[in-house]
């Protein structure tokens, strides 16, 4: 039943009257009377014998389409399980909403068929050769033709047409007669996989699933999939639920974008759900992207999955030169490229870049005018020395203020170097296209961000500002790419900090020029630490290695499993006392939530993950019994944690 009340989280048996016994097949939508209200619910089995011995009866098929798969009825089950939430939850991101007009018009229109799927494999062309730069890739595309379940964590090479390799790959995948399921993390993705997708299989082989199309044409597109008309589904983290016949590869782009979590109970990760799926049907997976984030290196190292990466000769022979502004030799030519925003060598990089008539990506963090204070001298952030609340720029009086407590520091004086003087440290995209444009008068400046997201730009000169992720390419590749306030990444207060950062600015150097022809890449960052490191030398899986390695020794995710309880204290600590949780777990907080509330975290081993989930689990239920006023929010392993 649609009822998301953790104590009512099983199945209920139901009679089913004669006259609705053609249309009661499992996974249609029906609607029975509970506790006296007529409520929405699925048909899940239809049984000879129930244990209980008064029944009422099924009162009305809402639709005689079993819309509910049987696989994904099960997947449904397991990710509600995972993370501690309720099969209703999860049964309402896997199904869409109904839509009656447009299931009228698809059943009418041709019975089910497996069009989509020929038995005996697809005569689509595999080309091999877009994977020949990875020793492993063309090994890959053979094992998924062959009818085999190859589990991959793909690195990709800058400057890689991505959306044509997944193509590739997909393609193998119906050539030996089976379907396949991609998820990215954006319509922009989406849009430049539907195109690889028609250039190799052709059109109408495929369908896109995003909550993005509306009710009508999501909802034909999820029955074109679950009628077997079409043997390819990509889309958005909606569609890691679609149904998809002899499903043989599920594959996920740049895993790490926030993006992938669903931001609704229980909160499941596309990842996650992707590879549960491959696990339940024995089907191939491939995790890619320019980074490498610390669950698919688990992947490998448990040997999961093999790490398809080129090798380092093909690396250098790709790569655009890139140089930090922090390290020694930079800082010994230009004393102010630690404090200034565009030291010498990203100013003298982009100019050069324009002189040869090439386009200039600048990324910069923040899209508007709203800055953080920092120290002009250290740029160390500037704090309330009261309550350690960030501090606002000098009002007319010229003294910084607290945005928190709102006391003026009067007094204020860097902990780092004891400098007296504020600067924005963070000036956004928009106050920055300004500035380059007076800096380099008469060159044609473009802005891509929340207001306007460019997908290509033409490969003249030119200057091209940024936020991460709003990136656009530029025909030909980019002369110079500048990752101005790298710190306002890699100080954000996040696990994923460092790994976040990095991803960022792999996606955005990948859209340079390789080194021979002329590209280069400037990140205003410390040349010593770890992130930038892996970027002087595109090496994601030692990053990836390093970052796993000390999330093992302070005991954080994915090395152990982790949950967060989040409410008002009374309520928190409620469940966790009605909570019977596993040996070994370990609660830590409580730490300061918003709007009053507090949260807890509990940390348990993998191998007691599933013990965490039910006891959590149980535990909402009982609140949900008691019909307890105060809601918590429990979360497994969520995304942030600081």
């Amino acid at each position: 039943m649609d009822l998301p009340l953790a104590h009512l989280d099983r199945p209920f048996d139901y009679l089913v009257p004669a006259e609705l016994d053609t249309q009661a097949r499992p996974g249609v939508r029906v609607k029975v009377r509970f506790a006296g209200q007529l409520v929405d619910g699925w048909l899940l089995d239809r049984v000879a014998e129930s244990d209980h011995p008064r029944l009422a009866y099924l009162e009305k098929v809402v639709s005689p389409v079993p819309v509910l798969a049987p696989e994904v009825a099960r997947l449904a089950r397991a990710v509600a399980d995972r993370y501690a939430g309720s099969l209703a939850d999860v049964l309402r991101l896997a199904v869409p909403p109904r839509h009656a007009r447009v299931e009228k018009e698809v059943t009418a229109s041709a019975p089910p068929g497996d069009a989509g799927h020929p038995a005996g494999g697809d005569r689509t062309s595999v080309d091999p050769r877009g994977w020949r730069d990875y020793p492993a890739g063309p090994a890959f595309l053979r094992a998924l033709t062959d009818g085999r379940a190859p589990r991959a964590v793909w690195s990709a090479l800058p400057g890689e047409d991505w959306a044509a390799r997944y193509a590739d790959a997909v393609a193998a995948t119906v050539a030996g007669g089976r379907g396949a399921l991609v998820v990215v993390a954006d319509a922009r993705d989406q849009d430049r996989l539907d195109a690889a997708l028609t250039g190799t299989l052709g059109p109408g082989r495929h369908v896109c699933l995003s909550a993005a199309l509306g009710p009508a044409r999501r909802y034909r597109a999820f029955l074109a999939a679950l009628r077997g008309d079409v043997p390819v589904v990509i889309g958005t983290r909606a569609a890691m639920f679609a149904p998809a016949g002899r499903l043989g590869l599920v594959a996920i782009w740049d895993d790490g974008d926030d993006l992938h979590a669903e931001p609704r109970a229980p909160y499941p990760h596309a990842r996650e759900v992707l590879l549960t799926r491959a696990q339940f049907g024995a089907a191939a997976a491939l995790v890619g992207g320019y980074a490498r984030t610390a669950e698919a290196q688990q992947l490998v190292e448990t040997g999961w999955a093999r790490e398809v990466v080129a090798d380092r000769a093909t690396v250098r022979a790709r790569v655009p030169a890139i140089a930090p502004t922090g390290d020694d030799p930079q800082l010994a030519r230009d004393p102010g490229a630690a404090s200034a925003r565009l030291p010498s060598l990203a100013w003298t990089t982009a100019r050069d870049a324009l002189r040869a008539d090439l386009p200039v990506l600048v990324q910069v963090p923040r899209r508007g005018y709203l800055p953080s204070v920092a120290c002009a001298d250290c740029r160390t952030p500037a704090r309330c020395p009261h309550c350690a609340g960030p501090l606002a720029l000098p009002a007319a009086d010229g003294l910084p203020a607290c945005r928190w407590c709102g006391r003026v520091a009067a007094a204020y004086a860097c902990p780092e170097c004891g400098g007296r003087r504020l600067r924005a440290a963070v000036t956004g995209a928009r106050r920055t296209a300004e500035e380059l444009g007076r800096a380099f008068p008469g060159v044609p400046v473009r802005t891509s961000g929340r207001e306007e997201v460019l997908s290509t730009v033409p490969g003249g000169a030119g200057l091209v500002v940024a936020t991460p992720g709003a990136e656009p390419a530029a025909e030909g590749g980019y002369g110079a790419v500048l990752l101005l306030d790298s710190w306002a990444l890699l100080t954000r207060a996040d696990l994923r900090a460092g790994e976040e950062a990095l991803r960022r600015w792999l996606a955005a150097a990948a859209l340079a020029r390789p080194g021979a022809t002329g590209g280069r890449v400037v990140v205003v960052a410390d040349g010593a630490l770890a992130p930038v490191q892996a970027l002087l030398r595109w090496d994601a899986a030692w990053f990836a290695v390093r970052e796993l390695a000390e999330r093992r020794e302070l005991g954080f995710p994915p090395a152990v499993r982790m949950a967060s309880v989040t409410g008002v204290a009374d309520a928190v600590a409620d469940l966790l006392a009605g909570a019977r949780l596993p040996d070994g777990a370990e609660v830590l907080g409580p730490v300061p939530a918003d709007e009053g509330r507090e949260r807890m975290l509990v940390r348990v081993p993998r191998a007691r993950a599933a013990a965490l989930a039910e006891a959590l689990h149980a535990a909402a239920g009982q609140r949900s019994a008691r019909k307890a006023a105060d809601p918590v929010r429990l979360q497994v392993d969520p995304l942030s944690l600081f």
